[in-house]
Parts: C-alpha cells; sequence; structure tokens
C-alpha cells in the first residue's frame, strides 16, 4: 500500500510546488508593475478600439457572461457549500461535511487576508461592467471558484463508478472554475494576473484539500459515523 501511495503524494507535492512558484512569479511581477504592459493589452484586446466601453462579440454577450461570473460570487459559493454539507451531513457523511466546510470557510478568510495583503487597485483600463468593491489581487471570483468546484469536484469523482465519469466530473468544476476567471477578464473588473494567481491559489488549495481528504478516507477516525 505505502508503495502505491508515495508516488500519488510525489506527484502532488510538485504540483504544489510549482503553484506555489507560479504564484511567487506572479506577486513579484504585479509588485514591480511589470505585467502591466501584458494585463492591459489583453483588457484592450477584449473591448471596441474605438468605443472600450463596448465588448467585442454579440450584443447578448455582456449578460451571459454577467450570469457566468455570478456563479463565482458570495451568494452561490455561499449557498453551494450550505447545500453540500448538509447533503454530506444527512448522507452521513460528517467527515467529509467538515472538511469541504471548513476548506471553504478559510480559503474565503485567506482570500481576503491576501487582497488586504497585495492591495491592488481595479483595473482602470477599461469601464467596469459590472460592480465591485474590494481591493484586486489576487481575484476572489477565480480563487474561491477553484477552491469550491475543484474541491467538489474532485469528491464527488471519486464516488463515480468509471474512468470516464471521474475524468467528466471533475472536468466539470475545472471548466466551471476557468469559465468563471475569463469572466472577469471580459467585464473589465480584473486584471489578467489577478485571475492567474487566483487560479493558481485556489488549485493549490484544493490540491491540499484533497491530500487531506484522502489520507482521511484511507484511515479510520473516530468521529466519521458510517466508519
Amino acid at each position: 500500500m505505502r508503495n502505491r501511495i508515495e508516488p500519488r503524494l510525489l506527484a502532488s507535492l510538485t504540483v504544489l510546488a510549482g503553484l506555489g512558484l507560479l504564484f511567487a512569479k506572479i506577486a513579484e511581477d504585479v509588485f514591480d508593475q511589470e505585467s502591466h504592459a501584458f494585463d492591459r493589452a489583453i483588457l484592450l484586446a477584449l473591448r471596441i478600439k474605438d468605443d472600450p466601453g463596448l465588448t467585442i462579440g454579440p450584443p447578448w454577450l455582456v449578460n451571459s457572461v454577467r450570469d457566468m461570473t455570478s456563479l463565482g460570487g458570495f451568494t452561490v459559493i455561499t449557498l453551494v457549500t450550505v447545500l453540500t454539507v448538509f447533503y454530506l451531513l444527512a448522507a452521513g457523511k460528517t467527515r467529509n461535511a467538515m472538511i469541504v466546510g471548513l476548506a471553504i470557510s478559510l480559503g474565503a478568510l485567506a482570500e481576503s487576508g491576501l487582497k488586504l495583503l497585495f492591495s491592488r487597485a481595479r483595473p482602470d483600463v477599461v469601464p467596469h461592467l459590472v460592480s465591485v468593491q474590494t481591493m484586486s489581487f489576487p481575484s476572489g471570483h477565480a480563487m474561491m471558484s477553484a477552491i469550491t468546484y475543484l474541491t467538489l469536484g474532485a469528491m464527488l469523482a471519486r464516488a463515480q463508478p468509471t474512468w470516464q465519469l471521474r475524468y467528466f466530473t471533475f472536468g466539470a468544476g475545472l471548466f466551471l472554475t476557468l469559465l468563471i476567471g475569463v469572466s472577469r477578464v471580459f467585464l473589465g473588473v480584473h486584471w489578467p494576473t489577478d485571475i492567474i494567481a487566483g487560479w493558481t491559489v485556489g488549485g493549490a488549495w484544493a490540491l491540499c484539500v484533497w491530500m487531506i481528504a484522502d489520507a482521511l478516507n484511507r484511515r479510520r477516525t473516530p468521529f466519521e459515523p458510517e466508519q
């Protein structure tokens, strides 16, 4: 058993290290303002050249993107978390309910702390198409959607009977995470590097949660009723 676990643990730690290095590089570039040209070019590329208040694409696209971005907002993330926790409790999965609730709640606190730490201003290159109040770096929508949907996707994938369903379930969580992040740039409320940083921290957080859940599920603990 040990020989089967160690390669997976090593791979997970390698990915964590890579995500940590990527976040550190992005944070350094943001602090030194080396990413400004890159960020600015992408934001402007998504707007009409002669009128940056208008986005590229058909007129209905903006409203659709607003709907997409709400999936990573506080209200939806909180609702998804609460419903998931209560479902797991009702199913007798006390341990998993605790893991999900703590992981997402602590992730939200970490996201707020990082925003205060970096205190990066929101983009002023193009008009914002949704209202925002908090600081910009890292993106809370990108980070919290990664934490929430990747964590839930990984946990749900474990319960699927075939590898095709496992990949699809986790892929759905990954797709939502990417979609939400891109929507924030399209709406002009985040620099692209905010999104990438949010994805790296959220992805690392979700991976840590998965590693903890996997270790606990392999080891019976007294506070899980059905185990």
